[in-house]
């Protein structure tokens, strides 16, 4: 076959961007793959134009034309830093050998990063509920104009409740077990988000991180389900291309209110935390109505829900999907690959990570999730101290954004992604449009 180039070589196809370097010297330095001379500009004219000069019965005939080439993308510092350019990482990390273990890797963190203080995270439950209280008296005081900042303040705030829930989902937040539940169920309430459920499926997401089928959290999509049928082709691009930033509304409610998707042990536990949360519907929704009418539920719950998902779908996609991070099937992944080399430490600005209390410091999170929330800086300055040259680290930028937007789609095990503008370039207008669209600087 001959040797393509992959979307972790050049991103976009469109005249606005510029390849990393031409297409022949890429190719020749890098290709992890078996390779055409022909194609690949590797039989120079020069050269084929002397082979026509040598006598025809002494030709051999060579059939196979294809020579493998060591696969050594990523372990060329050049390359990296080249790649990360491209994507919108400020770095990314070379791999990390297959003789390091978690347990390694957790053993270098010191020890004070696991500390619980009850003091701190009580804070944090301080913090969301002022910054809440803030955000909604900002909506009810707000004229139209000014709506959008405030329910853009008051989704990032309700965000900040998701992350106290997820400390206590990891019994992280207090050596309490029981107020962490009842903490965590709360937190959850004004998201219409069910506690355990969602607990559940969350712990086999940092079990099984990046491992394909078992990963709880997104994945690529695959290609027979692509290619299944022109709804689901059209619906799958839309929501994997212009409403991706919303599609964690899907996963919410595919994955926490069937209860054929929970083991048996698990069930009575779910069905608590669904009854809390359809109490929630049936008490707090009506009352909101009554006060405000239905445009006062669309102003005061609704465009903050919108906001809460904007940053879950975001903040989710950003810790795990770049076109040079794989995704693996079960008998070829390493949880130490996975956890350090495969998640992303990504940094927003800073009153987005005070009311979402340091969510997308999310590398130690992935070492050990019992790393409270408000010890991950801590845990990752150590990290970089012992493993930086490992980690993939960014700024949030709109090519970051672009590139798994545009290019971070269907499963290819050689490539990791292929776009689905590739694949189908005549149903793709929506990812030629964004391509079109998006910003593209870092």
């Amino acid at each position: 076959m001959a040797c393509r180039l992959a979307d972790s070589f050049i991103l976009f196809k469109g005249s606005h961007q510029k390849p990393l370097q031409s297409k022949r010297a890429i190719i020749a330095q890098y290709s992890p793959r078996v390779c055409n001379l022909k194609e690949c500009g590797l039989i120079q004219k020069g050269f084929r134009h002397r082979l026509n000069f040598v006598p025809r019965k002494k030709v051999t005939v060579i059939q196979a034309v294809a020579v493998p080439l060591e696969p050594s993308p990523v372990e060329s510092a050049e390359y990296r830093k080249q790649l990360a350019e491209s994507y919108g990482f400020r770095q990314i990390g070379e791999p990390l050998p297959d003789d390091i273990t978690l347990k390694d890797v957790i053993d270098s963190l010191p020890k004070k990063v696991f500390e619980i203080d009850d003091t701190k995270a009580w804070k944090t439950v301080l913090i969301s509920v002022a910054s809440y209280a803030l955000g909604l008296f900002m909506i009810s005081k707000a004229p139209w104009y000014l709506l959008p900042l405030a329910w853009a303040w008051t989704g990032t705030a309700v965000t900040g409740f998701f992350v106290i829930g997820h400390d206590c989902a990891h019994k992280s937040f207090s050596k309490n077990k029981l107020v962490e539940d009842i903490v965590g169920t709360l937190a959850f309430l004004p998201l219409i988000y069910p506690y355990e459920p969602w607990r559940f499926k969350h712990d086999r997401h940092h079990a099984k991180t990046n491992m394909l089928y078992e990963d709880t959290a997104w994945h690529p999509v695959w290609k027979d389900e692509f290619d299944s049928s022109p709804a689901l082709r059209n619906a799958i691009i839309y929501g994997y291309g212009p409403f991706r930033t919303w599609m964690s509304i899907a996963h919410w409610l595919m994955w926490h209110f069937d209860l054929k998707k929970f083991r048996t042990n698990e069930v009575k536990r779910v069905k608590i935390s669904l009854a809390c949360v359809f109490a929630f519907m049936a008490i707090g929704w009506p009352l909101i109505i009554y006060k405000t009418g239905i445009m006062g539920w669309i102003k005061f719950w609704f465009m903050p829900w919108l906001g809460y998902h904007f940053w879950m779908s975001t903040f989710t996609m950003v810790h795990h999907t770049a076109p040079h991070i794989p995704f693996k099937y079960s008998e070829n992944w390493n949880a130490a690959q996975a956890q350090l080399n495969g998640t992303v430490h990504c940094d927003y600005p800073q009153w987005i990570e005070i009311l979402c209390h340091d969510i997308n410091v999310h590398i130690p999170h992935h070492i050990s999730p019992r790393i409270p929330s408000y010890n991950l800086r801590a845990a990752h300055k150590s990290l970089q101290e012992n493993w930086g040259k490992y980690l993939n680290e960014a700024s949030w930028n709109w090519r970051l954004m672009k590139t798994i937007m545009t290019v971070c789609h269907v499963y290819d095990k050689q490539q990791n992604y292929v776009a689905f503008d590739e694949l189908a370039p005549e149903d793709s207008r929506p990812i030629t449009f964004l391509k079109e669209v998006m910003p593209d600087y870092a």
